[in-house]
């Protein structure tokens, strides 16, 4: 009886040990970490249209970006600026870049109406009335993103906000495709703004999406448990 007791106590010990070392990660998070935690999860699974699953998506090779329509100096030198940016804060080897050539291409940005972009995209035509910028990714495999397109409506929207569209499409490309209401500055913001500048979460996210040891096709539990040890690792 003693032998079976001493058995029951040293299981106890060993599961009391294991809860305490699982909960450790945790409790080293700082608030912030935490918040961005929760901003990936509400970002970065799934889409604002549509019912695809609630999983994470990339690139895993490089974009290769060709723009068509109406270019203007202004808007090729600011994409060059935000293609900086998020190079930058990649880490899993992904960059993006701009071609002359579009059969080398994977990504269209179009650049002019919205009624042009349904023309070549038809797909597209139920969205331009409401939305001055729209993209569109498609994927494979273990949810990869191959390739896409977006727009930015020059007609309707001024300088300014131009650029805020161009850096907003463009970032929801890579695999962040949702809004939320959660932080004013942040090029995620579900309402109405005109930034043209990453928040600092912004950039978390984008770094943390393009980290080495985050994967394509995770649900929410995953994801925290991947961000998490990220987050810790880089203490």
């Amino acid at each position: 009886m003693r032998k079976y007791l001493s058995l029951i106590l040293v299981f106890l010990s060993f599961l009391s040990s294991c809860s305490k070392n699982d909960e450790k990660p945790f409790s080293e998070l700082t608030d912030y970490d935490r918040e961005v935690i929760h901003y990936f999860k509400e970002i970065a699974l799934g889409f604002e249209f549509g019912n695809a699953s609630e999983i994470t998506r990339k690139w895993k090779t490089g974009m290769k970006i060709f723009v068509g329509g109406e270019v203007t100096k202004e808007l090729a030198d600011e994409l060059e600026r935000i293609e900086i940016e998020i190079n930058l804060l990649s880490r899993d080897g992904f960059t993006m870049e701009t071609v002359q050539d579009s059969a080398q291409s994977d990504f269209y940005i179009y650049l002019g109406s919205g009624e042009k972009y349904a023309e070549i995209y038809p797909s597209q035509t139920d969205y331009i009335k409401s939305n001055w910028g729209l993209f569109t990714v498609s994927w494979k495999n273990q949810s990869q993103l191959i390739s896409g397109h977006m727009y930015v409506d020059i007609y309707r929207a001024g300088p300014t906000a131009q650029k805020h569209l161009l850096r907003e499409e463009l970032t929801q490309s890579l695999g962040l495709a949702r809004d939320s209401y959660l932080y004013p500055e942040s090029i995620f913001q579900a309402e109405w703004t005109t930034t043209t500048e990453y928040a600092k979460i912004d950039r978390d996210l984008i770094r943390l999406l393009y980290h080495p040891d985050m994967k394509t096709g995770l649900n929410a539990v995953q994801v925290e448990d991947v961000l998490t040890k990220i987050l810790i690792a880089e203490k």
